[in-house]
């Protein structure tokens, strides 16, 4: 025996359905066919009834029922006519030479005849002849019962046998009812199919997309909605997992950064506070020094104090963009006057290296940012060409304004820089020949602060070597 776990649930339903139209088709085949019967046998009834009728008018009008030609009145053949009194007892019987002594009260035609008037009783054994019957009795106004009967013979049988012809209709119909259930059935299995396929999937934590539709029906715009849901739900989850995870490296990488950033300024720091203690250590051990050589120690320690000075503004400014940058507030500023403040202030010691300054940005540029940051950006760039680039000039162009978002370079005509270095030119501490820098005063972190101030303003930056020589920067800033 197959278990019903074994048979697909479309097909259950279908037999379920299919189950339920034969039950239903048998039903209205057993109520037509016993109402067709009863049909007939009414019909039998009503002519018998007419003869019962018309020996009652004749027996009223005072005619002997002996001498009744019935045959004018009926087509029956060996019709059998009985009269019966209201006590039951046979006064008058056709088919018996000796009227039977027998009670008749208790017969089915004539306990509804004495209730309704007339009856008929189908199939019924005479013990008188010992011949099976259709019986159809009638009171009459006196109080005697006329019944009339019919041999139950193969002719009378094959009368009251109900036209079959309707059980042919409601087999097609049965049939139609099948071919239509099974194409529902099929409709709504591929709902159950799908979705029991979705619950696996989402029981193994298996993908889910919902790119496969469900059929187009209300059913199938719920399914298709659960499954969208569901989708949307396992996608929102596995961003989450993935913002935790990259909010997870980002913090780990803050941490690597300040770790590094530690150990950088732990270094850097020992430079400038050595050549100080080595100074003042000269000057403790050696009082009678002359006033020029005291003079050179003393400038030392001042340029290693300007130096611990620069590198701890630095740090304080990267530091603050790194960890504050929701305390760094904004205002509308023109970016074209922060660059001519620079270019001013730069502008002295430029001329001292040799070197001309050539501001092009002379459109007005309003944009929402913070001043003290985008200074940093322009000072720290021309500091460095100043420092390293080994041009005599420095261009700053505006390339691009549009409404929302600015791009400008600035670039030298010096030496340029290695290519293996650009890839790494704004990690903090990073030098090309860090011998060099140091002498030049340079903390490091200057194009580090430059990359930080320009990704606030919702920008970027990068470096390449120009064709005709020197450096050059290409920066792209957001003006909202």
């Amino acid at each position: 025996m197959v278990s019903s776990s074994k048979i697909s649930y479309p097909l259950r339903l279908f037999l379920w359905l299919l189950g339920y139209s034969i039950v239903m088709v048998l039903c209205f085949a057993m109520f037509q066919y016993n109402r067709e019967k009863q049909f007939k046998a009414a019909e039998i009834d009503s002519q018998l009834q007419l003869i019962n009728n018309y020996v009652i008018t004749e027996l009223l009008d005072g005619h002997d029922i002996r001498k009744l030609n019935l045959r004018e009145v009926h087509p029956f053949e060996d019709l059998r006519l009985s009269v019966i009194s209201e006590h039951g007892d046979i006064l008058y019987d056709n088919a018996v030479d000796s009227l039977a002594r027998t009670n008749h009260l208790h017969r089915e035609e004539i306990q509804k005849a004495i209730s309704y008037g007339n009856g008929y009783a189908v199939r019924r054994h005479s013990e008188s002849t010992g011949t099976t019957y259709f019986y159809s009795a009638t009171r009459s106004s006196d109080g005697i019962i006329v019944r009339t009967a019919v041999p139950y013979s193969l002719s009378l049988s094959t009368l009251l046998r109900p036209d079959f012809g309707f059980l042919w209709i409601m087999g097609i119909i049965a049939a139609i009812m099948c071919v239509l259930g099974f194409i529902a059935t099929r409709r709504v299995g591929l709902h159950i199919t799908r979705l029991r396929k979705f619950a696996l999937n989402v029981e193994r934590g298996a993908k889910i997309s919902d790119t496969e539709p469900f059929p187009n029906d209300e059913l199938g715009e719920i399914s298709n909605n659960i499954v969208r849901l569901y989708a949307r739900l396992q996608q929102a989850n596995a961003d989450c997992d993935t913002e935790h995870r990259n909010a997870l490296r980002e913090q780990q990488e803050k941490e690597r950064i300040k770790k590094q950033l530690t150990n950088n300024i732990n270094h850097e720091l020992k430079t400038p506070v050595a050549s100080i203690r080595i100074c003042v250590e000269t000057l403790i051990e050696h009082p009678e020094m002359n006033a020029d050589k005291r003079m050179t120690f003393l400038h030392r320690c001042l340029t290693a104090c300007d130096r611990l000075k620069h590198l701890l503004e630095d740090v304080a400014m990267i530091t603050r963009m790194d960890d504050g940058k929701n305390t760094i507030s904004k205002a509308r500023i023109r970016l074209d006057e922060v660059i001519e403040d620079v270019v001013a202030d730069h502008t002295p010691l430029a001329q001292k290296h040799g070197i001309s300054i050539e501001n092009l940005v002379k459109t007005p540029i309003v944009m929402t940012g913070n001043r003290q940051l985008l200074e940093s950006v322009f000072s720290n760039l021309i500091d460095n060409a100043i420092a390293y680039s080994g041009g005599t000039e420095i261009i700053i162009r505006l390339m691009t304004a549009e409404p929302d978002r600015i791009v400008l370079t600035l670039h030298d005509n010096g030496c340029g820089v290695p290519e293996e270095h650009l890839t790494r030119f704004f990690e903090r501490f990073y030098r090309i020949d860090k011998g060099r820098s140091r002498a030049a005063g340079g903390t490091g972190l200057g194009l580090a602060i430059v990359k930080n101030a320009v990704a606030f303003h919702s920008g970027s930056i990068y470096a390449e070597n120009r064709s005709m020589g020197g450096l050059q920067f290409t920066i792209s800033l957001a003006t909202e």
